[in-house]
């Protein structure tokens, strides 16, 4: 008799994963959907084998949400380690080049810190998930063929640093979307005077989500329930309206809410939006050029909306 294989169910919701060094971001989702056996499912910025740390995965109708995740801020701890470049920029990769390491002091280091910090320029790497003509860019790279890529501009936060040696260094940076922690590593490297490449990275936040709410996978298996967090905890940054049925069946067809009106009406933003029942059913939309409010992502929760409707 052949085993009955797990049905898949729908699930909806955002577990935070903490993940462990050697395992790709896929197989991490992969990990989380045989745990709740969730018919949908996907990361919200990949995390590279050897990096660890914070990856939220999203259930069911909080892929819907991922693109909000995916453009918020992040924050790494990363240790550089320096005198030996790697072609992928970090300890996975093939050394390519050794330089000696100048002598090190915190007023050095500082120094070309803060030369980083503000909005930079950086120009992708080769190994990573950008596409050209069709294929990731690090299809190219595993052949030897370099790709021409444009800098584009990224934001540094802050770049602190933690603690270093005659060879290392670590430190913290919250960056934009879109940063190379890697290239900036790499970048910091040549700025002293020698090569680089990271040894190790943890991410420890990603826009709401912090370090202390993310859990391993043998805490997430004994206490499923527990972990599964609301997709809204991701929207919590914005501001909340509460509908009665009529302005939520209205707004929901695609009609044009004009009384209901956020703090700041004389600029676009996005707002939560929520039925009676305090169920959120969408991200919505406020036109301040039109002074009015529509859907810009619906959520299908609520029973009582059209689940074509959106």
């Amino acid at each position: 008799m052949m085993p009955k294989r797990n049905r898949r169910r729908v699930v909806n919701g955002i577990v935070l994963v903490n993940k462990p060094v050697g395992m790709g971001s896929t197989e991490a989702v992969k990990q989380v959907v045989k745990l709740y056996s969730a018919k949908k499912a996907g990361h919200t910025g990949t995390l590279d084998p050897f990096a660890t740390g914070l990856l939220p995965v999203c259930l069911g109708e909080a892929t819907k949400v991922s693109a909000f995740l995916l453009a918020s801020d992040k924050r790494y701890s990363a240790t550089l380690q320096l005198g030996i470049a790697t072609d992928t920029g970090d300890c996975e990769g093939q050394i390519i080049e050794r330089q000696r390491v100048p002598l090190l002091t915190d007023t050095l280091i500082e120094q070309v810190f803060s030369t980083f910090v503000g909005k930079i320029l950086q120009v992708p790497p080769m190994y990573s998930s950008l596409k050209f003509e069709g294929k990731s860019l690090h299809t190219y790279a595993r052949r030897g063929i370099e790709i021409e890529r444009e800098p584009r501009e990224v934001e540094i936060m802050s770049l602190t640093l933690l603690r270093f040696d005659a060879s290392q260094i670590e430190f913290d940076v919250h960056c934009s979307k879109g940063t190379y922690v890697r290239v900036l590593g790499e970048d910091i490297a040549k700025a002293l005077g020698t090569v680089g490449h990271l040894s190790a990275l943890h991410r420890t936040q990603t826009g709401v989500f912090s370090a202390d709410m993310m859990q391993s996978f043998d805490e997430i298996a004994k206490y499923r329930n527990t972990h599964l967090l609301p997709l809204d905890i991701a929207l919590s940054e914005y501001e909340a309206f509460y509908l009665n049925d009529e302005q939520k069946q209205f707004i929901w067809a695609g009609g044009f809410l004009y009384d209901v009106i956020p703090q700041n009406p004389e600029r676009d933003t996005l707002v939560r939006l929520y039925n009676a029942e305090k169920q959120i059913f969408a991200v919505g939309e406020w036109q301040a050029a039109k002074q009015r409010l529509k859907i810009k992502r619906g959520f299908n929760l609520d029973p009582t909306l059209d689940s074509h409707a959106q």
